[in-house]
């Protein structure tokens, strides 16, 4: 062995081992709503070195990296046999992305990969790319992964190479080991993208929130996050969908807007996590937004807090597509905790930490939008107002 191959190899441990058990802290002071995390929870780096490096000084003498890893985000969660679960979107220098999970005995720290990532299996029409898995644990005992598969529209001319045709890809799984893969959601939707199964049977059926859409980047006449009744999960078929949650003109979700993960049960109703999109001179603005819906009508949404919950800040402005938080997996843990996990402009995994009290507060309390300069004013003077005799110092 030479002697740059094992000096390489010796810094590559030393370095991976660094990050993986790198402690993580929470900011001091935050909103009251939530605090962040300081450190991403999972990155590209996170992925095992056996994935990336060939460690045969024979076949790599220089010990080069085989396959390069470009990002690690839009990650399901789960918790499963007392660990914190993620199904990460790994991205290849490639540009492919592919599933793999990384878990810790930690909700904030200390992820680690698995030995190999998951081979998900095809339908009949090849996927060329599969990402942003939402997990559902279902009263029909299975776990249900619901994502993007993506393929080249055939429709358009031979020369148009980016054309594409996203659909929701379904498989299950009890154990997180053995996915079975089941047929692509059918729905009378030219595209569908951030399909969500919830957790609960409605009238005996299968529930899904999905978002019609036109084109792949377009929502055009579509758009909105849907409702939508199945029978079967083994071949999922929708016939009629009806938007719950529509886009607005002048606010955070104005272009496009889709569930996150699956909601949360509560008393005062199912809490649900969406990313609703803008358009700015700088692009495409990605945020992470909240609403409640009826507890016996999943479909009436209750309450709908104006503005952002969650929008990138600082570092996480900066990737592969800056300006974006993206969410599709969050954990409700034993004690009341909330633990949100979300993507950063297409490239990291980061965590927020809730509890399911404040959150139902924000839900309720935060006044909604009036879609008017003016009634953001009288909503400040209302404010202002109620703290009238209050000294601050």
């Amino acid at each position: 062995m030479s002697e740059v191959f094992n000096r390489r190899k010796k810094l590559l441990v030393e370095q991976y081992k660094e990050l993986l058990n790198r402690k993580n802290t929470a900011e001091q002071i935050g909103n009251g709503i939530y605090k962040r995390y300081l450190n991403p929870v999972v990155t590209s780096e996170h992925a095992p070195l056996k994935w990336r490096y060939d460690f045969n000084p024979e076949s790599n003498p220089f010990l080069m990296e085989r396959f390069g890893i470009n990002a690690a985000f839009n990650a399901g969660a789960i918790k499963h046999d007392g660990k914190y679960v993620l199904v990460v979107r790994v991205e290849g220098n490639d540009r492919k992305s592919f599933f793999a999970i990384a878990e810790s005995d930690s909700p904030t720290e200390g992820f680690r990969f698995r030995e190999e990532p998951i081979l998900m299996e095809e339908t009949s029409e090849p996927d060329t790319n599969v990402y942003d898995m939402r997990l559902t644990k279902h009263e029909d005992g299975w776990i249900y992964g619901i994502f993007c598969t993506e393929r080249k529209d055939k429709r358009v001319p031979a020369h148009d190479t980016s054309s594409a045709v996203a659909q929701a890809g379904i498989a299950r799984t009890k154990d997180l080991e053995s996915w079975e893969r089941l047929p692509d959601l059918k729905t009378k939707s030219d595209q569908q993208r951030n399909v969500v199964l919830h957790p609960e049977f409605v009238d005996g059926k299968y529930a899904l929130y999905t978002r019609p859409q036109d084109g792949f980047i377009d929502a055009g006449t579509g758009g909105g996050i849907g409702w939508a009744l199945c029978e079967s999960m083994e071949n999922a078929s929708v016939d009629k969908e009806m938007v719950i949650d529509e886009r607005v003109y002048h606010t955070i979700k104005e272009v496009k807007n889709g569930q996150g993960p699956a909601p949360i049960k509560t008393e005062n109703g199912w809490l649900h996590l969406a990313h609703g999109v803008r358009n700015t001179a700088a692009g495409l603005r990605y945020v992470l937004y909240v609403f409640l819906t009826d507890l016996s009508e999943p479909w009436k949404v209750t309450y709908r807090p104006g503005g952002h919950f969650i929008a990138p800040k600082g570092d996480e402005r900066v990737g592969d597509v800056s300006n974006v938080t993206f969410a599709n997996g969050w954990i409700l843990d034993d004690d009341g905790k909330v633990y949100i996990y979300y993507a950063s402009s297409d490239t990291r995994m980061h965590v927020a930490e809730s509890s399911l009290d404040q959150l139902i507060d924000y839900a309720i309390n935060t006044p909604e939008d009036g879609y008017r300069s003016i009634t953001s004013v009288q909503t400040i003077k209302k404010i202002v107002a109620g703290n009238k005799g209050i000294e601050l110092e």
